[in-house]
């Protein structure tokens, strides 16, 4: 029997515009406009940072994707104040107006990154117009901070739009964060200051399941001071090779 064919990894980290990230992940004497194009020849994602803080113009998404290898994949982190009218006002005028730019990534737009911050907790209303506002055609996912939203009634709500939780590992937590499945990809932040080899092992070891049930899987590093964390990044795949053979 045929088997299905192995999800995708794509591994990245949250940004790439670091000049301090030289020499350990870019080499000495790069200019800025460099950049991302040797970003994307060593990783296959990005979660873009940037766009957190203000909405992309299109000639920027234009010149993002024109640099980038076809397969790479650009994760979109939606612009704050607009995510905020998403959820408390005009659902559809505010997701208009983030996707309106969006556009220029064509198939390299991965998905967009929705954080509902902690100060917000669960609103079921609130959160089923976000989801019925949502365009089908790009994958959404939302990181929800505030743990009331982590219930049944959130998880069935994205899994009936197809929207995708964002598994997200913080400095503090006791015990790693579920992975849960509710689109038809996996999204999962690694946000603490620092990894362990055998923490890195077991992520890779609970990623493996969903990788040869065919699911993608985004597995994006947090920004730190020296390009470190783009290594691991970069490292990752053969991560999980190596767990997988030892399985």
């Amino acid at each position: 029997m045929a088997h299905a064919p192995r999800g995708r990894l794509y591994a990245g980290t949250s940004g790439f515009a670091y000049a301090d990230w030289v020499p350990v992940f870019y080499p000495s004497g790069l200019r800025s406009a460099g950049l991302l194009a040797h970003y994307a020849s060593r990783l296959p994602a990005v979660e873009l940072s940037t766009t957190f803080y203000a909405r992309p113009a299109p000639a920027r998404v234009e010149a993002w994707a024109a640099v980038a290898p076809a397969a790479f994949r650009f994760v979109v982190k939606a612009q704050r104040g607009a995510s905020w009218r998403a959820l408390h006002a005009d659902a559809a005028s505010a997701i208009a107006w983030l996707m309106e730019p969006l556009g220029g990534f064509g198939e390299r737009l991965g998905a967009v990154l929705y954080r509902i911050p902690e100060t917000d907790q669960r609103d079921d209303a609130a959160l089923a117009r976000l989801l019925d506002a949502w365009p089908r055609t790009v994958p959404l996912v939302v990181e929800a901070q505030h743990p009331s939203w982590h219930v049944d009634e959130t998880f069935a709500a994205l899994r009936a739009a197809g929207a995708v939780l964002c598994t997200t590992d913080l400095d503090g937590l006791e015990v790693p964060p579920d992975i849960r499945r509710t689109g038809p990809l996996l999204y999962v932040r690694l946000r603490r200051t620092a990894y362990t080899e055998t923490d890195l092992d077991q992520w890779a070891q609970r990623l493996v399941p969903f990788l040869d049930d065919g699911m993608d899987a985004y597995v994006l590093f947090r920004h730190d001071d020296d390009g470190s964390n783009a290594l691991l990044a970069e490292g990752f795949a053969a991560r999980v090779e190596r767990v997988r053979e030892g399985s």
